[in-house]
């Protein structure tokens, strides 16, 4: 093997060890990180009662197991009718405080929108931006712009346009309805291409 030949090697195999271990080394990391906030849940429980003063050790997971419960006993609470009660009565009493109200509200909003079967936001679709002849990838969030469209004088709708390649930022576009383009790739496929930059892209859905 050639003096030139042997950096590209060196260069191949860095690159070839690179593309193993980022993932999984991203897996962990955002794992580690869950584990960690979920773990704040302990917090809740009496310091005797605690792993540190069970075991002498802290347990990692043990936070993860408990926001577990937590969230699911707070579901079966909720889907009874006197859980559903309490609920709205706590929603009516945060509907009364003013800061509390918008945020309480944007954020319900959200996780209504995320996480409903039927919502708007699992439809990927494609927007003429930041100009005609430039294609931007997003979600459809809201169809019914009632005074938006009334004040266009065209139906527009509500697009979230995601960053790359962090997803978790963006900005809401107002487009009209007649310039959007609904794709058929699901909101999953939509989202590994925004954080790959583009180099995993879906393949084309066939039409039987």
């Amino acid at each position: 093997m050639t003096a030139a030949a042997r950096p590209f090697g060196l260069r191949r195999y860095l690159v070839a060890g690179v593309l193993v271990w980022l993932p999984i080394l991203a897996v962990i990391w955002v794992i580690r990180f869950l584990v960690q906030l979920m773990d704040q849940t302990l917090l809740l429980l009496p310091l005797a009662y605690r792993p540190e003063a069970l075991f002498g050790f802290a347990l990692p997971g043990v936070g993860a197991l408990l926001a577990f419960l937590i969230v699911l006993v707070t579901g079966l609470l909720v889907t009874n009718l006197i859980g559903r009660q309490l609920v709205d009565y706590w929603e009516e009493l945060l509907q009364r405080i003013p800061l509390v109200r918008s945020i309480y509200s944007s954020v319900k909003g959200l996780a209504e929108s995320v996480f409903s079967q039927d919502s708007a936001f699992r439809k990927v679709v494609l927007i003429p931006y930041p100009r005609a002849g430039l294609w931007s990838i997003g979600f459809l969030t809201a169809e019914n712009l009632g005074e938006i469209s009334t004040k266009t004088g065209v139906p527009s709708v509500c697009v979230f346009i995601p960053t790359t390649p962090n997803p978790t930022s963006g900005f809401i576009v107002i487009v009209p309805r007649a310039e959007v383009i609904e794709l058929s790739m699901s909101a999953d496929a939509a989202m590994k291409m925004i954080v790959t930059l583009g180099v995993v892209a879906p393949q084309a859905v066939r039409h039987a």
